[in-house]
């Protein structure tokens, strides 16, 4: 087993391991030291995902990034099966497989027809490296480690603390194998997990009401997108005759007799380099079953990254503790769907229409979220919808199918781990120093009392802002460029199209200018005016404690430098371009001008600046302005502050009618059908009730019934 085989299995071994052990000894005996399996095995885990990170970047560095006849390439993976998890013989028929001959063909040349005998469904758990896991892996466990260090001041005194880190241990372990798995039932397995591990988290609290409504909001509407992104996974069984993502090498699974020389099957990967060598109309199912399976895939996304019309769960689930807001709500869990469409990018290639849905559900949800942003007045549920409008942002990026686009999107995904979770844990820190209210109208003026919090999150809400040079400014550009690069070159195709995204561009450049808006009224109702502490906190507000400010700074770091390094170095986009997805030959473009790219530049940072400029104006007077705008536009700040009414909507036309039916069911249940059955159980007692009477035990009362049989035997053969 090479180094990096090792490190692909190590690094979600860990917080497995920190699972068990926490909840075998936590509540006994580790107590208020429960915290230690989880920082250990997350700062480990951490550790060697930058060694595996630094190794894949060196093993794909050697692949030639143009293929050639006598180099052909499709990216750098490793794949590693640690054993096979399920085996059914004689599964299915018509499996796409090619015989790999020795002898007179080339070494390595995969030729021969599709297979017409039956093969075995075989499902491994095999994890593999290439440049996206890695980039997954090194996000997720670096936000975990802070988060978990964070936590422990956040969380201490909680008489769930060990429960807490057995959870956020278990989340952990279900992320990375998520963004390892190497087949879809596996990413599929781990997909749920994830969100059993979020519906545990958000309902932490659950003596809240609250918290436990919110944790089960969360799991049903995840189970509505998962319902789709199972069909997804079934109909690409049905049409690729596999569910691995990379190259399977079976014997004796074919009659090879014919073969010149030895012989073995290579059943093609999903996303397996063969098929991504192949010509494109040869290698992947488009039309309607092609359009379906993108689809489906994407509701699936959408369910898991809160897009619309499925984004209604994560602002409910703030109900969770804050740490919980910045693990699984900025960093990890909703960027699942993000990470799982630019993984299948072939497959929504195969079907172009999908690509323009995501584009669209991305681009609406984006204005859609921010324009609920620009109202709330909860701290926490601010930055929830401008984590949907976020996420919106990367599908938007993802839904130009171009490369420029989808490592847009992902290196939003990047940069946005760091900035939105850096915004959270300031949230929590004020939270804190509040006694645990979040509600602006509570508190004010707050720069001097929390002077760490302050600068922080000012860093971080420049950051998502897009204000330069900081992270957000680099990736959100690059998502603008991309889809206004996709409007000029489908202007050649079809004007429809162009006009679409066209509108797109216009859409998340508005979208823009209400992120920082929205961001800095958040902002500046905390930090600055008269200050003002509600009764909760009493006369001890005070900055956070050490472990809760240190991962702040780290935070505020990474997201002051980390995009314009990668920026400038091209780091990011080159190593993610090795992914055998995205170095997916139709992917890569012709060379484009980017001139316009600099203007995309200039307007995006004049419209952050005019809502940055704009929030302090009404925001760090006397706040007179706001109320006269909030009686001028009555009707589009109720719209706003009631979120669309999406939420009394869905209780309209989905709740109470499935309340309406359930009731109705109950009431068949229990007065026909329970009636029925209690029928046939009394009939019995009542044929025998009717008999009772006849066995009373008098003598006299058996003579005189025997005299009576016997008059009516007479009269009976009498006239007969």
């Amino acid at each position: 087993m090479s180094r990096i085989d090792l490190l692909i299995v190590l690094i979600p071994a860990l917080p497995l391991a920190a699972t068990l052990v926490t909840a075998a000894l936590g509540r006994r005996v580790l107590g208020t030291a429960s915290h230690l399996p989880a920082l250990l095995a997350t700062a480990t885990a951490f550790v060697l995902s930058l060694v595996l990170l630094f190794d894949v970047r060196r093993e794909a560095s050697a692949v030639p990034t143009q293929p050639t006849a006598t180099t052909p390439s499709a990216g750098y993976e490793r794949v590693v099966s640690l054993w096979t998890w399920a085996n059914i013989a004689d599964a299915y028929h018509g499996l796409d497989v090619k015989l790999l001959r020795a002898g007179n063909q080339p070494a390595g040349e995969l030729i021969g027809a599709p297979g017409t005998g039956g093969f075995n469904f075989s499902i491994d758990v095999a994890l593999r490296a290439d440049p996206l896991t890695a980039i997954m892996l090194a996000t997720v466990t670096l936000v975990s480690m802070l988060v978990v260090i964070y936590s422990i001041g956040y969380m201490h005194g909680d008489p769930g603390y060990w429960r807490f880190y057995t959870y956020v241990s278990l989340f952990v372990f279900s992320m990375t194998m998520l963004v390892s798995a190497s087949n879809f039932l596996l990413l599929y397995v781990f997909w749920e997990a994830v969100g059993v591990c979020s519906y545990l988290l958000i309902g932490f609290w659950y003596q809240k009401r609250e918290a436990a409504a919110a944790g089960m909001k969360a799991f049903l509407v995840n189970r509505v997108g998962d319902f789709g992104f199972a069909l997804g996974v079934f109909l690409i069984w049905v049409t690729y005759g596999t569910l691995n993502f990379h190259d399977v090498n079976y014997h004796d699974m074919l009659d090879a007799s014919d073969a010149t020389g030895p012989a073995k099957v290579a059943v093609t990967g999903v996303l397996g380099t063969t098929r991504l060598l192949a010509p494109a109309s040869e290698a992947y199912v488009g039309g309607a079953i092609g359009l379906a399976i993108a689809l489906l895939l994407f509701v699936g996304a959408c369910g898991k990254s809160a897009q619309f019309p499925l984004h209604v769960w994560l602002p409910d689930a703030m109900e969770g503790p804050t740490p919980v807001s910045a693990l699984i709500h900025a960093a990890t869990m909703v960027t699942a769907g993000v990470y799982m469409v630019a993984r299948c990018t072939p497959l929504f290639l195969a079907a172009p229409e999908a690509s323009h849905v995501v584009a669209a559900i991305g681009g609406f949800t984006a204005l859609l979220a921010a324009l609920i942003a620009v109202t709330q007045t909860d701290l926490k549920r601010v930055l929830a919808y401008s984590t949907i409008s976020q996420l919106g942002y990367m599908f938007l990026g993802l839904g130009t199918a171009s490369l420029a686009g989808i490592t847009a999107g992902m290196f939003h995904l990047f940069t946005h781990a760091f900035f939105k979770a850096l915004l959270f844990l300031g949230a929590g820190s004020v939270m804190h120093a509040m006694g645990g209210v979040i509600d602006m109208r509570s508190f004010g003026g707050l720069r001097r009392k929390l002077p760490v919090t302050h600068w922080t999150m000012f860093i971080g809400s420049l950051a998502l802002a897009g204000v330069v040079p900081l992270a957000g400014f680099w990736s959100k550009d690059e998502v603008l460029a991309a889809v206004l690069d996709k409007a000029v070159a489908a202007g050649e195709a079809g004007e429809s199209v162009a006009s679409l995204y066209r509108t797109l561009y216009w859409g998340a450049l508005f979208t823009a200018g209400l992120t920082a808006f929205y961001t800095f009224r958040a902002f500046f109702w905390t930090f600055y005016g008269e200050e003002r502490i509600p009764p909760e906190a009493g006369h001890h507000a005070h900055e956070s404690p050490a472990n809760m400010i240190g991962p702040l700074a780290v935070l505020a770091i990474l997201s002051a430098f980390v995009g314009w390094w990668f920026a400038m170095t091209h780091g990011f986009a080159r190593l993610l371009n090795l992914t055998p997805s995205l170095a997916y030959a139709p992917l890569q473009p012709e060379h484009a001008a980017h001139g316009g790219h600099l203007t995309v530049a200039a307007v995006s940072t004049l419209v952050a600046c005019g809502g940055i400029l704009l929030a302090a104006y009404l925001y760090c007077g006397d706040r007179s302005e706001v109320r006269a705008l909030a009686r001028w536009f009555a009707p589009a700040y109720r719209l706003s502050y009631s979120k669309f009414f999406i939420d009394p909507i869905y209780n309209a036309v989905v709740v109470l009618p499935l309340r309406g039916l359930a009731a109705v069911s109950y009431w068949i249940d229990r007065y026909v059908i329970d009636a029925l059955v209690n029928l046939c159980g009394y009939l019995p007692l009542a044929i025998g009730a009717l008999l009772r009477p006849l066995q009373n035990g008098v003598v006299p009362f058996y003579a005189m019934v025997m005299v009576l049989g016997m008059l009516v035997l007479l009269v009976g053969s009498l006239l007969g």
